[in-house]
């Protein structure tokens, strides 16, 4: 049975904080706690594709045809939902281009008003104090926000009352959006002259297809500015304490993510130039291919007790982390019920938390609920 530890916390309540606090660049934290909840609390800190929350924020979009979120494991049923969802959404839409290009037409005063500018804001792996002072003036300044699944709710709060949120987030099986539609949409509220912020978590660039997006719209002719975020690896990491890279342990530090397009490489295709014990080797949304990745890093020569880490929700007041040593990783993830997003890390550095429990055979792996 995993042992559970539970990590004293500190009050950080940014709610509170904002209010009373201007955004301090001096403001550090390297092991930074979260707010204390109850051990009850099921409530996401990320926005999930059928919340009741979300639609009360996005509510400005269904004037005239309210939809009934209600989550569905039948993917008829989610192709019925996410058609019938953009439906509704069209009106209001329609209705914000025209407002759009009238006030644009209005300030442009006959003079030749060029689009509007396109953000790609990294919002970090959950933490808004995470947030860099770029993204949170531009995301105040914003006249559109179409926003991802791992935007958490405290980012959300930052936007402006007169902006418009677009719910455009991406899980297994679901997609809101597809990502040629997410292109339309930026293109067309930017050729209206509005300020459109794309809010992705983590950092824009990392797993995140602002590369694509980036190059559709400047192809377009539209400016884009990239505003990076922390990604998952380094905020995750220095929450536990976990240099990603140390003199005489890891000499360099790989990325990986657990998707693949159809016919690209995946993980497990790579798993021979990625078991590399000078290597810290991190995976991004791997809940699902771990398995099958664990047992090719160890058939190519990675040792099968190299420490790992999984981490859920990382930097968010619902963290869990999971450490273990790579024979029985797998094992005991699917024991402890970790469910996405979760980050994995496997390296020697794991091992440099303070949080690895190494004092004997019994506590072999540990599972950590910030409460």
């Amino acid at each position: 049975m995993a042992l559970v530890h539970r990590i004293p916390t500190f009050s950080s309540n940014f709610r509170n904080w904002k209010k009373t606090n201007p955004i301090n660049p001096s403001h550090v934290s390297s092991l930074h706690y979260k707010t204390q909840i109850t051990a009850s609390s099921s409530s996401s800190p990320f926005t999930e594709k059928h919340s009741v929350e979300r639609y009360q924020r996005d509510q400005w979009l269904y004037k005239e045809s309210p939809p009934s979120p209600s989550p569905s494991s039948n993917q008829k049923d989610e192709v019925f939902f996410r058609e019938n969802d953009i439906a509704s959404q069209l009106p209001e839409l329609k209705k914000l281009l025209e407002v759009l290009r009238e006030k644009r037409e209005r300030g442009c005063s006959g003079r030749n008003c060029g689009p509007g500018d396109v953000f790609l804001v990294g919002t970090g792996p959950g933490d808004p104090e995470l947030l860099t002072l770029k993204a949170v003036r531009v995301i105040q300044s914003a006249d559109l926000l179409l926003y991802d699944r791992l935007v958490s709710n405290d980012v959300l709060e930052l936007v402006a009352p007169d902006a418009k949120l677009l719910y455009v987030g991406k899980t297994a099986g679901y997609h809101s959006r597809t990502q040629e539609e997410i292109h339309e949409l930026l293109l067309c509220f930017a050729e209206a002259g509005a300020t459109v912020v794309r809010l992705k978590g983590g950092d824009p660039l990392v797993f995140g297809r602002g590369g694509e997006e980036m190059d559709f719209l400047q192809q377009q002719g539209i400016r884009v500015q990239v505003i990076p975020g922390i990604t998952a690896a380094s905020g995750i990491a220095a929450e536990l304490g976990i240099p990603l890279t140390h003199r005489g342990v890891a000499t360099s530090v790989r990325f990986l993510t657990g998707h693949s397009r159809k016919g690209g490489s995946g993980p497990l295709f790579v798993a021979e130039n990625a078991a590399d014990l000078d290597t810290t080797l991190v995976v991004y949304m791997g809940l699902g291919t771990l398995p099958s990745l664990a047992q090719k890093l160890m058939d190519h020569g990675l040792p099968f007790d190299i420490p790992a880490v999984a981490v859920e929700r990382g930097t968010t007041s619902l963290q869990r982390t999971v450490f273990s040593e790579l024979k029985d990783f797998a094992i005991e993830i699917q024991s402890a019920g970790l469910v996405s997003p979760t980050l994995i890390i496997i390296g020697k550095v794991v091992e440099l938390s303070p949080l690895w429990p190494h004092s004997t055979k019994e506590s072999s792996y540990l599972v950590v609920e910030t409460h």
